[in-house]
């Protein structure tokens, strides 16, 4: 037997005697490490180890796994990358190679976003403008995508809030402290003050005269 052999014989020996002598706890301890060294490494062959950055072809497969998701900004794609340990020079390659082939346009993104979060989360122009900006999207492609949007829309999307809420109301609320609570609540959607006044009180002079309309019936 060569010498290497009688060394790693050994080893193997002393493991398998420490082994032996290990605590019920200590034993469990060891198998959750083992486990977690196994799930790492699996991790890193599929996402790139955080200490040493993936390569290209493990960062566009990230990519592509979140863009089956939803629909994401470069800014946002390049984020995710970032903290996979991923290098900047392989994730720029990555995200250029994507935005060649047309996976990554941050002009249709934001498009996309604003007419979803207006139409299905009632969110104003303002609102929309900011989680634009936090998702990186260009000012130039943010500008375009809200000009979908015009005042007639939000005055529109704003009312019909409006009296949806209205519905959950108790109708003895005086109307000052209406106001004040459905103006507040467009505000943090998202709707400019003066639009949300006129909605406000638009609706509640139409409650009135409908509560009128009923009391002579």
């Amino acid at each position: 037997m060569s010498p290497d052999n009688d060394r790693e014989s050994a080893v193997e020996a002393e493991q398998t005697a420490f082994r032996g002598r290990e605590t019920r706890g200590e034993r469990a301890a060891r198998r959750r490490a083992e486990r977690a060294e196994r799930s790492r490494a699996a991790r890193n062959a599929q996402f790139g180890d955080p200490e040493t950055g993936g390569t290209e072809a493990q960062a566009k497969e990230v990519c592509l796994r979140l863009l089956a998701d939803r629909a994401r900004s470069r800014s946002e794609l390049a984020d995710r990358l970032a903290t996979r340990g991923f290098t900047p020079e392989v994730a720029n390659r990555a995200l250029d190679r994507l935005t060649e082939v047309g996976l990554i346009d941050d002009a249709a993104f934001a498009q996309q976003w604003v007419h979803s979060r207006h139409t299905y989360s009632g969110k104003g122009k303002k609102a929309l403008a900011q989680e634009l900006r936090r998702k990186g999207v260009a000012q130039e492609d943010a500008e375009e995508a809200l000009s979908t949007i015009t005042g007639d829309d939000e005055q529109s999307r704003a009312t019909e809030l409006v009296r949806r809420k209205l519905r959950s109301m108790p109708r003895e609320l005086d109307r000052e402290k209406t106001i004040r609570r459905l103006v507040g609540m467009l505000a943090r959607r998202g709707y400019g003050s003066s639009t949300a006044y006129a909605v406000v009180k638009a609706e509640l002079d139409n409650a009135g005269q409908d509560l009128d309309s009923s009391e002579l019936d």
